[in-house]
């Protein structure tokens, strides 16, 4: 079995090792990379979370002052923003913890249960607006225009400079973009609250608050729901989105020498990383380091795919016992 190379995020590090492994070769060396949030990101996830988190307070306590369940909705949006910050940089810096003897991927598929425990929460949390919001349908009540259009409006600004604080890594890392989506989309809810306080205040239509209330709701569940899919189909190790695994059967079937192609895997590691396995049927002979190396190099480049492990098989007499299809 030959490991084609990857990198765990540890700069300039480099090590290999051979041993015997079903008869063949077992190469490991550091070289291509998986790729981590910058470190210099740290400060701009503290920034963000301190800045979310005084949203939440503020929004919490003055839209239950001024009576405004769509200041506590969009409160409860901030929420996730928090700990969408908090599960993102928390990947970042398990994602650099080394691996062990009894968590050989290290810690990284931690991201993945995070996501799925911030879309619970906030499912159960949006219930709960969301019926109250119904309820003040039924039954409006007066709301303190101007308070929810001047707390709504720091929300806006804050949200708005965190955004600004991951502008620089939105495409180089999916984690610092997914961070500055969320804020960017999160400043466009807040604006849409300083509207409601506005019409509320203009004309005195009290049905404007709860009905902005659950259009955030909406928008939430909208995120939410993709979110809790995403990351129950990443913890039953589902080829990720965007990778088209026969495309990638396509791509190690054609190259040179290759006459078969069996046991291929395609999984997250975490929520920003993939791996690969495969057996290669190469009657030929072992085609050497050098091929495995600019295989693991055109996975990455093409399809993102950065922890390869590729295992040789060159008798082509040899039945592996796992070529059947419907053996894992």
């Amino acid at each position: 079995m030959a490991e084609v190379p990857h990198d765990h995020g540890h700069a300039g590090a480099s090590h290999g090792h051979d041993h015997g492994h079903n008869g063949h070769g077992h190469h490991h060396h550091g070289g291509l990379g998986h790729v981590h949030a910058p470190a210099s990101f740290g400060r701009a996830f503290a920034i963000g979370i301190s800045l979310n988190v005084a949203i939440v307070v503020l929004q919490g306590v003055y839209g239950y002052l001024s009576n405004s369940v769509a200041l506590i909705a969009d409160a409860g949006h901030n929420l996730s923003d928090v700990l969408g910050l908090v599960v993102a940089w928390a990947a970042t810096v398990l994602a650099a913890r080394p691996p062990s003897s009894r968590f050989t991927y290290g810690l990284r598929a931690s991201s993945i249960l995070g996501a799925m425990f911030n879309a619970v929460f906030l499912l159960v949390a949006v219930g709960a607006l969301s019926w109250e919001a119904l309820r003040r349908l039924a039954d409006p009540e007066p709301v303190a225009g101007v308070t929810v259009m001047v707390v709504a409006a720091i929300g806006m600004v804050l949200n708005g400079f965190t955004a600004w604080l991951f502008a620089g890594g939105r495409k180089g890392d999916l984690n610092i973009r997914g961070a500055y989506l969320h804020m960017a989309a999160d400043a466009a809810v807040s604006a849409g609250v300083v509207i409601a306080g506005l019409v509320i205040l203009l004309t005195g239509w009290l049905w404007v608050d709860p009905i902005v209330s659950l259009a955030i709701n909406v928008v939430i569940v909208w995120g939410t729901w993709s979110l809790l899919r995403d990351s129950i189909v990443m913890s039953l190790a589902a080829v990720p989105a965007g990778i088209d695994p026969e495309e990638v059967r396509t791509f190690l079937a054609t190259r040179e020498g290759v006459a078969g192609l069996h046991d291929l895997h395609i999984w997250p590691m975490s929520t920003t990383e993939t791996a690969l396995t495969a057996h290669l049927s190469i009657p030929g002979g072992h085609p050497g380091d050098g091929f495995l190396m600019g295989l693991a190099a055109e996975l990455k480049s093409r399809f993102g795919i950065g922890h390869v492990t590729l295992q040789v098989e060159t008798d082509p007499d040899t039945v592996c016992a796992l070529a059947p299809e419907h053996v894992v």
